[in-house]
């Protein structure tokens, strides 16, 4: 049977949030707010849900907003939430990169909770002023690295904490797509202009839109912390103005006694045949494991010198934090919607401790405003790499 855990009583309510972005055309917006709404945590109440005003008040009118919390921009949202007590507890910002840092930033300030999608910011800079406005508030930073949620992936990394694998020694990651392999901007593609754009996605292409995924799995499973890398990032199409493939090799900091992991990360958009190619190996002195986002409830599990072992969403062997996030019996397959929705229901044990003044309890785990940090950090040394001819660069 599905977790009762996840499907206990909602005390006090659920939360009340609001939108930034999101808004008709857009796609990560729809995803957010199926996630928000899956286990009845979140009500959404308010939005700032695009930059022009007709579709924000169109979007607001199909999604069912009170015309008077439908804003022209976040920061006029950001305002009038925090003066209403009904206000927002805490906001979504589902926008284009470039406006991450300036809307996270307007709703600390106003005390409320932030739900980011990744990378944090476009700049290393603009990351550490979300991480020193986040301590100094107070308020809670959740940013969607959704694919940490996976229930096969959290069983990965207890695996490795209890030392199942021994001592890591490598690490390969890898996330190839395909949908921009021709110049789709040029085409009106709204989601591939914004991405291909500096000025909206930073100084990453591929590197920020997949690369910051690959790495922050890479790391959320391992426990690892990268000390330096060597990046060889490419615009393969004409005209494109950021790197839409990148393969960069890894040198992790080295843990207690154990000599330092090595790995290897690509990441590409331009890869015919591969739609969501997410996939992650990770070998020990003990045992290797593998998993597959395409085929998400199911890890490879080999200790050394024995046969493969499939270990399956709720089936034998699961351990205690993939069982946590295991919504449907063992077989029905769950995947990319559910792994947003518990982090989205990890935020909502994480808000609703935080009102009654309480840290959230210690198996609540979500990527934070840190996570961002170190996202942004890996952006911008792949690209000081890359410049210098793939050199080792440090974080």
């Amino acid at each position: 049977m599905a977790n009762d855990k996840l499907q206990g009583p909602i005390r006090y309510g659920p939360i009340r949030y609001g939108m930034v972005g999101g808004g008709q055309g857009a796609f990560i917006g729809g995803v957010h707010r199926i996630a928000a709404r899956m286990d009845g945590e979140f009500v959404l109440v308010a939005g700032a849900l695009s930059s022009n005003p007709e579709r924000a008040k169109a979007s607001a009118e199909e999604l069912g907003l009170d015309p008077a919390r439908s804003y022209a921009s976040y920061a006029e949202m950001a305002k009038a939430e925090a003066k209403r007590p009904d206000g927002i507890e805490a906001v979504s910002i589902v926008t284009p990169n470039n406006h991450h840092f300036p809307a996270a930033k307007a709703f600390l300030e106003a005390g409320i909770h932030v739900i980011c999608d990744k990378p944090l910011a476009t700049t290393l800079a603009e990351a550490r002023k979300l991480a020193a406005l986040v301590e100094k508030t107070g308020k809670l930073f959740v940013l969607t690295h959704n694919y940490t949620a996976y229930p096969m992936v959290r069983q990965a990394r207890e695996m490795v904490e209890r030392g199942l694998l021994g001592d890591i020694r490598l690490v390969q990651v890898e996330y190839p797509q395909d949908w921009l392999t021709e110049d789709v901007s040029a085409a009106g593609n709204k989601q591939a202009s914004w991405r291909s754009d500096p000025k909206q996605a930073g100084a990453g292409g591929a590197t920020g839109d997949i690369g910051t995924h690959a790495y922050n799995l890479a790391r959320f499973v391992t426990g690892l912390e990268l000390d330096s890398l060597a990046a060889d990032l490419d615009s393969f199409v004409p005209g494109r103005l950021l790197d839409d493939n990148l393969n960069v090799l890894l040198r992790f900091r080295a843990k207690a006694n154990a000599p330092p992991a090595k790995g290897m990360l690509w990441a590409s958009q331009v890869a015919p045949g591969h739609e969501n190619g997410l996939k992650l190996r990770v070998y020990g002195s003990k045992g290797g494991l593998e998993w597959v986002q395409a085929d998400p409830n199911y890890l490879w599990y080999t200790p050394f010198g024995e046969p493969k072992r499939l270990l399956t969403r709720g089936g034998a062997g699961a351990l205690a934090s993939a069982s946590r996030l295991t919504r449907v019996p063992a077989g029905h397959p769950e995947g990319y919607l559910e792994g947003f929705a518990n982090i989205y229901r990890e935020a909502a044990a994480a808000i609703r401790a935080a009102r009654d003044g309480h840290k959230p309890p210690k198996d609540i785990v979500f990527p934070t405003v840190h996570d961002g940090v170190e996202g942004m950090a890996f952006i911008e040394a792949c690209v000081r790499s890359s410049k210098k001819n793939g050199a080792w660069t440090k974080l």
